[in-house]
């Protein structure tokens, strides 16, 4: 088999109003405009370190998209987004496949899970149910 090495993967998200999603990702997030494409723009890209994520109005991809993240500090993350205003849905919970995750929303539903590891830290059941059962079904 050819040595063909893979560089990364970037999610391409659908969004109803590419100027809001960009506006959102920016100042709720943390992320920074990358490029945009059209007049007026309706593809475009947004980085965080070694993250990227296209956003594409109107077409390519499905509403309700989950990405993983993974992050040094998720409750670190999660003091930052909550000043910020980010729509957090799921506060940082420790998971019995030994991340640590919080889950924020995106303006038209897109699901960014986050996590970092747990350090060790016990796994709490009920606390574990109630991260999940508070989740809307997607």
């Amino acid at each position: 088999m050819p040595d063909n090495n893979f560089h990364g993967v970037t999610p391409i998200l659908k969004v109803s109003n590419f100027v809001a999603s960009m506006d959102y990702y920016v100042q709720k997030l943390g992320f920074s405009k990358k490029w945009e494409w059209g007049d007026p723009p309706t593809f475009g890209c947004v980085i965080r370190d070694k993250i990227s994520i296209f956003f594409c109005e109107g077409g390519q991809g499905q509403p309700g998209t989950w990405l993983m993240i993974f992050v040094e500090n998720v409750d670190e993350l999660y003091a930052d987004y909550k000043h910020r205003g980010a729509k957090i849905v799921g506060q940082p919970t420790n998971m019995p496949w030994g991340t640590r995750e919080m889950h924020v929303e995106d303006p038209d539903g897109h699901r960014l899970r986050f996590g970092s590891g747990s350090d060790g830290k016990p796994v709490d059941m009920e606390e574990v149910n109630r991260f999940w059962n508070a989740l809307e079904p997607r």
